[in-house]
């Protein structure tokens, strides 16, 4: 996909990779970039970056607000479903809300803006929608049971979107990063890619149309892997 000529709506913009790909997408010369946020304010900070930027009040969660960013938006050939909650906690302690809350951002809010934009942009020709997951949905860390079940159900629903949409002309990426530096993973003293280099790996994996992609070493190295003896690495993180 030529990035010059990408009309963009990536959600949860207002900080962490989500601003990142906002601003690398600028610098690969999108030609408009709709940057999604929960606060008006926040928003209208993201608008402030750029004339190419429009800043949409957009919780995934909230179906209204999803309709409204498909009218107000219906000129996007690429969506990066970037917005994504993490609470820590083993499946067998953590709190049914935190369990709901997992799916209902990480997978069920995916699926609505996929659903809602799927339409539109086969409409405007085709284009891409990229899925923001985490290369623990291939082998979880228990400590994050909610996150890593709920970016392993949209690993899923990335692939059965992938061969519901290839007839009109829609790819589907996934993403699988590891440990990046945003507000997400602050204070977990492990190695974190950056997230500006993440973000850019993201774009030119977009631009040379891949299905999966892999942003940085950690993940690189742990896929590479995870294809040799999956096992070896589902105990490894396990023991995380």
């Amino acid at each position: 996909m030529q990035i010059s000529s990408a009309v963009a709506l990536v959600t949860g913009a207002s900080r962490g990779i989500g601003r990142k790909l906002v601003e690398r997408l600028l610098a690969e010369g999108a030609a408009r970039i709709y940057a999604g946020a929960r606060s008006r304010a926040a928003a209208q900070s993201l608008g402030a970056l750029d004339p190419r930027v429009t800043g949409l009040v957009l919780d995934v969660t909230d179906d209204d607000q999803v309709a409204d960013a498909a009218r107000a938006a219906a000129d996007v050939n690429l969506l990066i479903n970037n917005a994504g909650v993490l609470d820590p906690g083993h499946f067998l302690e953590a709190d049914r809300a935190d369990l709901q809350r997992a799916f209902a951002t990480n997978f069920y809010g995916s699926l609505a803006m996929s659903r809602a934009f799927a339409p539109v942009i086969a409409a405007n020709g085709g284009g891409t929608i990229v899925n923001v997951l985490t290369i623990t949905a291939l082998a979880t860390m228990p400590s994050r049971s909610a996150y890593n079940a709920s970016k392993a159900a949209a690993w899923s629903m990335t692939q059965s979107l992938r061969a519901t949409l290839a007839g009109d002309k829609v790819r589907v990426v996934g993403v699988f990063p590891g440990p990046v530096d945003t507000e997400m993973l602050a204070g977990v003293p492990i190695p974190k890619a950056a997230a500006s280099d993440v973000a850019a790996a993201i774009v030119a994996g977009i631009a040379a149309d891949a299905e999966d992609i892999f942003p940085d070493a950690a993940a690189q190295g742990a896929y590479a892997q995870w294809k040799q003896d999956h096992k070896a690495v589902e105990r490894q993180f396990a023991a995380l």
